[in-house]
């Protein structure tokens, strides 16, 4: 049975629909997919944007908060949140209506951080802005009116791998102290050697082995022939994973980064790490953002934005 017959029917009409990305021949068309100008927003969230001193200049991050929210109300709980693109693709911007639809379910503060992306920009550029991102966002709790002791992170596909990565690198630095990780469907392998990694090749399954290989090989640059590749880099190259926070997970059938997702979550369970983890038959990468008004992605959506107000409301 080919790829497009398992997905799911109210999910294929997209398939016809989407170009494909082009990551060796035309990075610059694949990224204007996922470029997007800011939403017009609810009236219930004021967002912001600051930038963050950083060893190599500066990180814009876009901030969501309560729009109804005053100094003297009690502080709120926040969230980091990783945009997804492979690591070479990407804006906040195409978030925004997410990023939104966290703050006025859990109630938080939620900070979007606009990594620096490869192949301009390889390996540590992306993680090192996420880690200044977060720590900045705990240094200046006082100001954002944020509680300490309720801190999460996530993100999509490569921002999910950003987030494993990050969690590890919070964990091995001791700090800062994170409650809750959401790495949705995570890009954290660059070995592409499971069963999933070669069986997602179509063209038009969004996110295919071509564009993986291609991704991972200008994410790493000079790092990618390295005997012993950082756990910052590559999540699943992590000896342990004891010690990370309570995590959520899900993944499609359909999606090239099933296997790995599956293989770190049993990781994870057998270090002792609470985790929740769903897959969702006949569908495949970022489905629920490709095509929001489907049945499953509303079901996946609203699990996971859930799963976080659940974490940081206790």
């Amino acid at each position: 049975m080919d790829f497009e017959s398992r997905v799911l029917p109210e999910l294929r009409p997209i398939l016809t629909q989407f170009p494909g990305f082009q990551l060796e021949r035309n990075l610059e068309l694949s990224r204007s997919y996922l470029s997007s100008s800011p939403i017009e927003g609810s009236t219930h969230v004021r967002t912001t944007s600051r930038m963050v001193p950083s060893a190599e200049g500066e990180v814009r991050v876009k901030i969501y908060e309560p729009s109804e929210r005053t100094e003297t109300d009690a502080k709120l709980p926040a969230m980091l949140w990783i945009h997804g693109g492979g690591y070479v693709l990407g804006h906040p911007n195409m978030d925004d209506a997410l990023c939104e639809r966290f703050v006025q379910a859990a109630n938080c503060v939620v900070v979007s951080v606009d990594y620096r992306l490869a192949p301009e920009h390889p390996y540590p550029a992306a993680i090192d802005d996420c880690y200044t991102s977060l720590t900045w966002m705990t240094d200046e709790a006082e100001s954002l009116g944020i509680d300490l002791d309720r801190i999460a992170i996530a993100g999509a596909s490569g921002g999910g791998g950003l987030t494993a990565a990050l969690a590890l690198m919070a964990r091995d630095k001791g700090g800062p102290a994170l409650i809750f990780q959401m790495p949705l469907y995570p890009m954290i392998d660059d070995r592409n050697v499971t069963a999933s990694s070669y069986e997602i090749t179509a063209d038009n399954a969004n996110w295919n082995r071509t564009n993986n290989l291609e991704a991972w090989n200008m994410y790493l640059g000079k790092h990618a022939e390295d005997s012993e590749l950082s756990p910052y880099a590559v999540p699943s190259r992590a000896e342990s994973l004891a010690g990370l926070p309570p995590t959520y997970t899900c993944i499609g059938q359909l999606d090239l980064f099933r296997d790995e997702t599956i293989e770190y979550v049993t990781r994870l369970a057998q270090a002792g790490v609470d985790v929740e983890f769903h897959m969702y038959p006949g569908t495949f990468h970022s489905f629920e953002m490709m095509v929001p008004q489907a049945e499953v992605s509303q079901r996946a959506s609203q699990s996971y934005i859930d799963a976080m107000a659940r974490a940081l409301n206790p």
